[in-house]
This record gives C-alpha cells, sequence and structure tokens, in this order.
C-alpha cells in the first residue's frame, strides 16, 4: 500500500476530493496547514507573506492505484494550462501497516 500526501491550493482541495471520489476513492483526509514552497512565500506590495495557507489531502491505496490517483490530482489542482508556482507538491510514501481501532485487525 501507498500513501499519498498532497499539498494543495486551498480553493482546489475539493475539487481535488470530488474527483477522486467519482474515480473510486472516497476515503481521504484533509488537514489545513501553513507554509511556503521555493518561492519563499509572497511579495504583495510591501507586505511579504512568509507563509502561505495550503490543504494537505491524504489518501491510501494499493500500489497499482498510484498512476491513476496522481493523474487525478496533478490535472485538478493544477491551476491554468501550464501551471503556476504555489500550485502544490505530491509525496508518495510506502506503508507498512494499518489498523482498524475498532476491531484492532491489520488491513493489509
Amino acid at each position: 500500500m501507498l500513501m499519498i500526501k498532497a499539498i494543495v491550493r486551498p480553493e482546489k482541495a475539493d475539487e481535488v476530493m470530488a474527483e477522486l471520489m467519482l474515480a473510486g476513492f472516497p476515503s481521504i483526509s484533509k488537514m489545513d496547514l501553513l507554509g511556503r514552497g521555493k518561492q519563499k512565500g509572497i511579495q504583495v506590495g510591501d507586505n511579504h507573506y512568509n507563509q502561505i495557507s495550503k490543504k494537505l489531502l491524504i489518501i491510501v491505496i494499493q500500489d497499482d492505484e498510484k498512476e491513476d490517483v496522481l493523474s487525478i490530482i496533478m490535472r485538478t489542482a493544477k491551476t491554468g494550462d501550464h501551471g503556476s508556482f504555489g500550485d502544490g507538491k505530491i509525496f508518495v510514501l510506502p506503508v507498512h501497516e494499518a489498523y482498524t481501532i475498532s476491531n484492532g485487525k491489520n488491513q493489509l
């Protein structure tokens, strides 16, 4: 199994989640976060914003579903035809174990 962590613009999070749901991936966690990427924040007039609001989407999938999920996230989270700085980042991590709390069963 794999865990996909996608950091996306706040205005794109619900759209990404809806597209994943339509494709058969309904189990997603969403969190608010602050951070910055390579652009080191943004300058608006005289104000420099060091940390920018983002959403973190977390989904656990089977290994063979990776390309479908990545494609959906990249297509849906991108702004404009070519994308923009600040559109986000996707991390793919292995999941070694997963347990259901209510029954204690290992899901792998």
